[in-house]
């Protein structure tokens, strides 16, 4: 199994959204580094941490799993939808998804102001200057910790 982390605005989808749809296509990601972990990398089964951005407190809000790993992202291909590439084409596609199930909201946010205080999660990427990538690997003694810290 492996540990992931993934951002979501949640004037866009909340852990909210997810506890009341249960399983919901995570779809608009436009970053080749963040697709090629959903294409090649994400398992059914994995774990990953709801990472609530760009508002008032970010932080881990809850926690998903991985229900059914990557697929095509068919919102590249409509010209009516949010996420539409005209350069991607279902014979050559750019962009993937995964499938996501609600697992449990936490009972208070974990901020990242918080995490970037801990000294046993110095190393990892999300409270590591510079990056703003939308999902990214957690190891597991970072999850193991995160979750101790509640």
């Amino acid at each position: 199994m492996q540990y992931w982390l993934m951002k979501s605005e949640p004037d866009a989808f909340s852990i909210d959204d997810l506890q009341r749809v249960k399983i919901e296509p995570w779809d608009g990601v436009r970053n080749y580094q963040a697709r090629n972990m959903m294409r090649d990398q994400m398992k059914k089964g994995d774990q990953i941490f709801f990472y609530h951005s760009n508002c008032d407190v970010p932080g881990i809000v809850g926690i998903m799993q991985v229900e059914k790993p990557g697929y095509l992202d068919h919102t590249a291909f409509d010209p009516e939808a949010k996420y539409y590439d005209p350069k991607s084409k279902e014979d050559n596609p750019r962009w993937y998804m995964v499938d996501v199930k609600f697992v449990k909201k936490l009972k208070r946010t974990i901020s990242l102001a918080e995490l970037k205080e801990q000294q046993p999660l110095e190393e990892m990427a999300l409270v590591r200057k510079g990056n703003r990538l939308s999902i990214m690997p957690v190891e597991k003694p970072q999850w193991d910790y995160i979750l101790s810290l509640l």
